[in-house]
């Protein structure tokens, strides 16, 4: 599971495509199992198109993914997107190997050869970018305002909240269409991060190529590394020692089942 036990391991990134993060929003999430989502209005686009009408899907990956999609889920209520038409759901991505035997990517508990991490892939949450291009301009803005504020600043930069989760499987990662030439992205670095384009992770004698570092968020292009869809027990989940409500871990994640967006990945189910 998401680590729960602290470590002096700790990773820092910024993605910059609108707003700069907010050290008041980061420091009102101190538990480290949500950001404050971004204020954002209604966009009429977003909660009357179909899910399979004109959209862009976008993963963004910086530690446990149970809190992240909690975050990302309120940002896209903030939208006017509710129930079947909530996209944010949890996953793998950013790995070179692409998917294991029978297609399949897993968590720990599946084959060795299908484990995300041997794969090199990261913990993130997707979502749609739906409309036409300044729908989605504001919808990533939104997302972005909420993902900056799930770090906080550090001597050393900026820390994302859970840094107890260490190591490339819980990378900084950003997928979005054509990498850091997408136009979707604008880069605003006023924090000298480093901003680091990558073909996706992959292990040489154990060692990671995209390896869990400080100041560091690798951008890839998610039409060439694809999203793989997380078993359906991390859907929804209660964040690390913070139960969310019912309507969010029972209610929602029914509301996606029925549609199919969420559903049996092949990999092992865990009841808990």
């Amino acid at each position: 599971m998401c680590r729960q036990s602290l470590t002096k391991h700790a990773v820092a990134a910024i993605l910059a495509l609108s707003l700069s993060a907010s050290p008041s929003l980061a420091a009102s999430s101190g538990s480290g199992q949500g950001a404050p989502a971004a204020v954002v209005s209604a966009d009429s686009a977003s909660s009357s198109t179909d899910a399979s009408d004109n959209t862009t899907p976008i993963y963004f990956g910086n530690g446990c993914f149970w809190g992240r999609q909690k975050d990302f889920v309120d940002v896209e209520k903030a939208l006017g997107r509710e129930g079947g038409k909530i996209s944010a759901i949890t996953g793998y991505a950013g790995g070179a190997k692409g998917a294991g035997p029978g297609d399949k990517v897993c968590y720990y508990y599946g084959p060795k050869q299908a484990v995300y991490e041997e794969l090199g892939h990261a913990e993130v949450v997707q979502m749609e970018l739906r409309g036409e291009t300044a729908q989605t301009r504001r919808q990533m803005e939104a997302f972005a305002d909420t993902y900056f504020g799930q770090f906080r600043k550090t001597p050393f930069g900026m820390m994302r909240l859970d840094p107890q989760d260490a190591g490339p499987a819980y990378r900084n990662v950003i997928g979005i269409p054509k990498g850091i030439d997408s136009p979707l992205f604008e880069e605003r670095n006023k924090n000298g991060m480093d901003l680091i384009p990558s073909d996706g992770n992959d292990f040489n004698r154990g060692k990671a190529k995209d390896n869990d570092q400080i100041n560091v968020v690798y951008i890839v292009d998610s039409d060439k590394l694809p999203f793989y869809r997380a078993e359906q027990y991390h859907q929804f989940h209660n964040g690390i020692g913070k139960p969310f409500s019912k309507e969010y871990t029972v209610d929602l994640k029914r509301a996606l089942t029925s549609t199919r967006r969420i559903g049996p990945t092949g990999c092992p189910e865990l009841r808990f």
